[in-house]
């Protein structure tokens, strides 16, 4: 058993290559083998959004506050709430991210496969995030 008293991990901030905005990420669980679970913290700023990517093995996201703004390829923006969850299929093409003028905070859960849990693209753009709305 391994006991992570609060505080002892420090949070950290995303490669700027990724992320548009102010993120920052707070350890849950880390792929120690022969676990591939990685959970994460992340906390978005207004405005602050990933840029499009794909994981190996798919992505979960539970919303915890604020509003949500995610995207798949060729869809619409949704906005998502608090205690909401969405799945993003394996290899699916997203993004997702805070509103314009509200932080939010979800809770991502993805798997590592050969040490790496997501293949990172283009940065989103602004015609992009402020697209047409859509419902889940």
């Amino acid at each position: 058993m391994n006991l992570y008293p609060a505080g002892s991990r420090p949070s950290t901030r995303p490669n700027p290559d990724y992320f548009t905005g102010t993120v920052r990420m707070d350890p849950i669980a880390a792929a120690e083998p022969p676990s591939q679970v990685n959970a994460l913290l992340v906390t978005f700023e207004p405005g602050a959004r990933t840029a499009w990517h794909t994981h190996p093995l798919g992505q979960v996201l539970h919303i915890l506050s604020g509003l949500c703004l995610a995207q798949v390829e060729g869809g619409p923006v949704m906005e998502l709430r608090p205690g909401d969850t969405i799945r993003f299929a394996p290899g699916e093409k997203h993004w997702h991210g805070a509103a314009p003028e509200v932080a939010m905070q979800h809770l991502a859960l993805q798997e590592d496969v050969d040490g790496r849990a997501a293949d990172w693209m283009e940065k989103v753009t602004d015609a992009q995030y402020n697209g047409p709305r859509g419902t889940p």
